[in-house]
């Protein structure tokens, strides 16, 4: 049987984030606010938990979810071969809607999914969010909904299609900002917009003049004189 609790009112919010907590510790889902929209949770490096996140939304191994994490410094301890681009747009766009992909720390112990040796890393910008992170650790983390429908913007939409598959929601009450995340692919040598989200192609440029945009392709390099 879930359990939800308001976050809104202190007592609540304290008693709601040690239960989410203790649930991701246990191998359990959650649901969380976040600054973009809503979002189904469990520990990263429990396999179980990230394959029941998985069938609790409908989805298979070749949909892996993002990875939320508590501090842009958890970058060094996650992502391979960071680049001054990764770390210039983590620490422009962090906390907040941009989601970076990175190659993966190969010596981690976890499953994802279907990754290819990639992970997808966010800093959220939500206090509740940031602070079940704080005790929990990187969480995999995908948006609260079922496949096929529209991600959640508040904790009730989240719960009525979710149901006891969840053992813990925390309501933050309706999302700030409501639109889903910018995806970035930071594992190439010119970044590519994936997904065009919260944060503009624009802004991504004022930090990475080089980005490419959605169907964008890198101009070819130059043939040498003769």
């Amino acid at each position: 049987m879930s359990v939800r609790f308001d976050c809104a009112l202190e007592v609540q919010r304290s008693r709601g984030i040690t239960k989410a907590a203790d649930g991701v510790a246990e191998g359990d889902l959650v649901v969380l606010p976040t600054d973009t929209v809503y979002g189904i949770g469990c520990d990263a490096f429990d396999a179980e938990a990230v394959s029941a996140l998985l069938a609790a939304k409908g989805r298979g191994r070749a949909m892996p979810p993002p990875v939320l994490v508590p501090h842009v410094r958890t970058l060094d301890g996650i992502a391979a071969g960071i680049t001054a681009d990764i770390r210039a747009l983590a620490e422009a766009f962090w906390p907040g809607a941009l989601t970076i992909i990175t190659r993966s720390m190969p010596t981690l112990r976890w499953d994802l999914g279907e990754t290819n040796g990639t992970v997808a890393l966010r800093m959220p910008l939500h206090p509740v969010a940031l602070e079940l992170l704080e005790r929990t650790g990187p969480m995999a983390v995908s948006s609260a909904n079922l496949t096929g429908r529209a991600a959640a913007l508040t904790c009730q939409q989240a719960q009525d299609m979710l149901g006891d598959s969840v053992a813990v929601y925390l309501d933050g009450g309706p999302a700030e900002l409501g639109v889903a995340s910018t995806i970035i692919d930071c594992t190439s040598p010119v970044p590519r917009v994936l997904r065009q989200g919260a944060i503009e192609l624009a802004d991504l440029r004022s930090v990475v003049p080089a980005t490419l945009g959605l169907d964008e392709v890198a101009p070819e390099s130059e043939e040498p004189a003769q």
